[in-house]
């Protein structure tokens, strides 16, 4: 890129993917700034000197808004984040992007639905646990009827292709997350660090991630503090041996490096073998699971994720459950 130096070509880069692929369209206000923050070489040294895995765009907005910066214009975000740098790298170190969108349990449904009944869910990098309740919404699938309890929050999701529209909801009889900080909905702070990284002008999300964490506050899933490599093993062993296992995963795996998203493949390959039936889930970026990539029938629409059934790509997917394309 013009007058940026070689070494922070990647990230400039990364920023401009972001505001282009991902925020253009969604988010006004994080498109401008992501595209301005790709080209300000003074904040890209500072990014620049974060570890790798601290300068994603979602962790730097989602810190800047939680300590009350401002997110309107390029100029007033520039100045107040140049004050305030110390603050902002001490969210950014601490912290991760935990975006925990319950209406995700959207692209989950219909899998979920037509599996053999009933279910015990785990989800990996389960942030506060909010999609591990795909049986407590009421979902809107396009124009066609509504499925779910008429007093549930109502998922809204877009769709294209021949998707199998469920008639039904999964009966689910446990429930259980691994997350290197598991987030606790009943604690005011983690509920302002999940707000933080709702985007400024999606207020329906705001009002689901309410929703959601009274669902959660009412009946806690089982939540472990660990590596989702390292966890896994011993957490699955707990799901009764009568529901069918699905372990999934949102986002979750572009954290890892190609030898972890490997050791978890070899780990659910294992797993079924072990425990016959069980299903791996998956929604991610095109290229982040190898065994995904490989069976891709054609390339993923620009900002969209894959979901896949052990290993079996079905659809692709807006990040935030807004939509979903049927292969």
């Amino acid at each position: 890129m013009h007058g940026i130096p070689r070494s922070d070509e990647a990230l400039a880069r990364t920023y401009h993917d972001f505001a282009v692929n991902e925020a253009a369209g969604r988010s006004p206000a994080y498109e401008r700034l992501c595209l301005a923050v790709a080209a300000d070489t003074e904040v890209l040294g500072l990014l620049g000197a974060l570890p790798l895995a601290k300068r994603q765009p979602n962790l730097l907005l989602g810190a800047v808004r939680l300590l009350g910066g401002p997110v309107g214009d390029y100029p007033a975000f520039r100045d107040w984040l140049l004050a305030h740098w110390p603050s902002v790298r001490e969210q950014m170190l601490a912290r991760s992007t935990q975006t925990n969108e319950a209406a995700r349990c959207a692209l989950l449904l219909p899998v979920l639905a037509a599996l053999p009944q009933p279910l015990a869910l785990l989800e990996v990098g389960t942030s506060a646990g909010l999609c591990l309740y795909p049986d407590r919404f009421r979902y809107r699938y396009g124009d066609r009827a509504p499925i779910g309890p008429a007093d549930a929050p109502l998922l809204d999701c877009a769709v294209d292709g021949p998707a199998p529209v469920p008639d039904r909801l999964p009966k689910i009889v446990w429930r259980a997350g691994i997350d290197l900080n598991p987030l606790d909905v009943t604690d005011p702070a983690d509920v302002r660090w999940l707000e933080s990284l709702i985007w400024p002008e999606h207020h329906d999300r705001r009002e689901r991630l309410t929703a959601a964490a009274a669902i959660a506050a009412a009946d806690p899933p089982l939540l472990v503090r660990g590596d989702l490599n390292e966890s896994l093993p011993e957490l699955a062993e707990q799901a009764p041996a009568e529901a069918t296992l699905v372990v999934f995963h949102t986002a979750v795996l572009a954290y890892l490096d190609a030898t972890g998203v490997d050791r978890f493949a070899a780990q659910l390959a294992e797993l079924t073998r072990r425990r016959p039936g069980t299903v791996w889930l998956s929604n991610e970026a095109p290229r982040v699971v190898p065994q995904v990539a490989a069976r891709l029938p054609r390339e993923a629409p620009p900002g969209r994720f894959v979901l896949a059934v052990d290993g079996r790509p079905v659809a692709f997917t807006m990040p935030h459950g807004q939509g979903i394309d049927w292969l």
